[in-house]
C-alpha cells in the first residue's frame, strides 16, 4: 500500500527537500495588496514597452509567415534572431560572435537551470557573488551543489579571495553579474574584469557571465564583458526581457561550442525549443525599429529614477543607512545599522504601505540581515517619492 484513506503519499525527489524556501511567493502576495507601493520586485516599467511597434511586428509575422510561425522549430532557435544577436555583439561591443555560438532560451532564467544541469554533479563547488542573484541560487540548488560566496570590494569580486578559492575548491564555474548586479546594483571595473579573466585562465573553472542589465547603463555606454578576454571559458547570457518585453520570454546564451552542444541536448530534452512565434515577432521588431535608441532612452529614464531614490535616501533616512550607487540596471542596496534587521523593515514596511526586498534570500551563508534591495525601475517618480516617505516613517518608528 502506498496510500492511505486520506489519499496517496506523494513521493517527491530528494532535491525538493534541500531547496531553500522561496521568499518570492510571500513577496508577490504582499505586493499585490491594493495601495502597496512596491520597491521589492524586479520588473521593468511596462509603460516603456513599445506597444505599437510590437503590435506591428506581430501583424507582419502573421502576414508574411502565416502558419510557419505557429509550427515547431529547431532547438537552437530561429536563425535570423540569432544572427541579429550576433551582429549586435559586434555593433555594441566590437565582439565577433557567430550565430552558431548562440542558443535561444525561454528567458535567461532557463539558461541558469540548463547550464547547472549540464555542468554540476551533487557536491560540486559553484562560486557565486556575495550577495548573489536569488533566481540563480534557486535554479542551481536543484542540482545539490556546494555554494561558495565570493565577497566584493569596490571594484568587483575580491581577486585574492577568488584566486585562493579556485585553488582550494576546484569549482566547476563562477556565476557573476558584472553589469549592474542584482541585488546590489554594483558594476565591476574594467580592471577587475581583466583580473578575473587572468585568474580563471589556465584553470578548469568556467565563468557564467549573466548580462541581463548590460544594455541599461544610465550613460548609454557599454562596458566590455569578461568574455572578450577569455571566450573559451565564458558562457554569457542575455535577455530581451529587460529591454523589449519580459512576456515574450526570449533570452539567449553564448557559450563555447562544446558547452553549447551539451546545452542544446539538455534543452531539447526539456522543451524541444523556445516559442517560435515570439522569436519571429522579436526578429521582425528588431529589424523594423531602432532598438538601441529606445533602450538608451529607457536607461536614461531609469537613471533619473535611481538618482531620485538615492537623493531621497540621503535626505530622509538616518545617516547610519548606507546605499550603493548604481550606474545602470534596476536595483540598489541599502546597508542597515546593527540595531535593525531587514526582515523587520520588510514587515513594518507592509504596515506602512511600502514593500522592500530583505537581503536574506540573496545570501547562501545566512547573511543579509543588514541589507535591503530596492527596485527603482517599476515605480514612477511620484511613486518613488511617496514610497520613500513611507519607508522613512518605518525607520523613524524603529529608531
Amino acid at each position: 500500500m502506498t496510500g492511505t484513506n486520506a489519499g496517496p503519499v506523494y513521493r517527491f525527489s530528494s532535491c525538493m527537500h534541500i531547496l531553500p524556501p522561496s521568499f518570492l511567493d510571500e513577496l508577490f502576495r504582499v505586493s499585490a495588496v491594493p495601495g502597496i507601493i512596491s520597491f521589492a520586485g524586479g520588473l521593468p516599467d511596462a509603460s516603456l514597452f513599445d506597444l505599437q511597434g510590437i503590435r506591428q511586428a506581430t501583424e507582419a509575422v502573421f502576414d508574411e509567415h502565416g502558419r510557419a510561425a505557429l509550427q515547431y522549430t529547431t532547438t537552437d532557435g530561429y536563425r535570423p534572431l540569432r544572427e541579429i544577436i550576433a551582429r549586435r555583439y559586434y555593433t555594441r561591443l566590437g565582439l565577433l560572435v557567430s550565430a552558431d555560438e548562440i542558443q535561444i532560451v525561454n528567458g535567461s532564467q532557463q539558461a541558469l537551470d540548463l547550464m547547472a544541469k549540464i555542468l554540476t554533479s551533487p557536491g560540486d563547488s559553484i562560486l557565486i557573488e556575495r550577495p548573489g542573484y536569488l533566481g540563480a541560487i534557486e535554479a542551481f540548488s536543484f542540482y545539490s551543489p556546494v555554494f561558495s560566496p565570493v565577497p566584493p570590494d569596490d571594484e568587483g569580486p575580491d581577486p585574492d579571495y577568488l584566486a585562493n578559492i579556485i585553488r582550494t575548491e576546484d569549482p566547476v564555474f563562477f556565476y557573476g553579474i558584472p553589469n549592474s548586479q542584482n541585488p546590489s546594483g554594483c558594476t565591476w571595473s574594467d580592471m577587475r574584469r581583466r583580473e578575473v579573466a587572468d585568474i580563471l585562465s589556465g584553470t578548469d573553472c568556467l565563468l557564467y557571465e549573466d548580462d541581463a542589465f548590460g544594455e541599461l547603463f544610465f550613460d548609454g555606454k557599454p562596458r566590455q564583458p569578461v568574455m572578450k578576454h577569455l571566450p573559451d571559458q565564458v558562457m554569457m547570457s542575455g535577455s530581451f526581457s529587460k529591454v523589449v518585453a519580459p512576456g515574450l520570454r526570449i533570452g539567449w546564451i553564448r557559450a563555447p561550442r562544446p558547452v553549447l552542444a551539451a546545452f542544446n541536448r539538455a534543452k531539447q530534452a526539456a522543451d524541444l525549443h523556445s516559442n517560435l512565434f515570439s522569436q519571429m515577432v522579436l526578429t521582425e521588431y528588431m529589424t523594423r525599429n531602432n532598438p538601441d535608441e529606445k533602450i538608451r532612452a529607457m536607461g536614461r529614464e531609469y537613471g533619473e529614477r535611481c538618482r531620485l531614490m538615492t537623493d531621497l535616501i540621503e535626505d530622509m533616512l538616518p545617516d547610519t543607512v548606507g546605499h550603493t550607487n548604481p550606474v545602470g540596471g534596476m536595483f540598489l542596496m541599502l546597508t542597515l545599522p546593527d540595531s535593525m534587521h531587514s526582515m523587520e523593515i520588510f514587515e513594518k514596511g507592509i504596515q506602512e504601505g511600502v514593500a522592500v526586498m530583505p537581503g536574506v534570500p540573496f545570501y547562501v551563508d545566512d547573511g543579509g540581515c543588514r541589507t535591503i534591495r530596492l527596485n527603482f525601475s517599476a515605480s514612477s517618480k511620484e511613486q518613488i517619492e511617496a514610497g520613500m516617505s513611507r519607508l522613512a516613517r518605518v525607520f523613524r518608528d524603529m529608531a
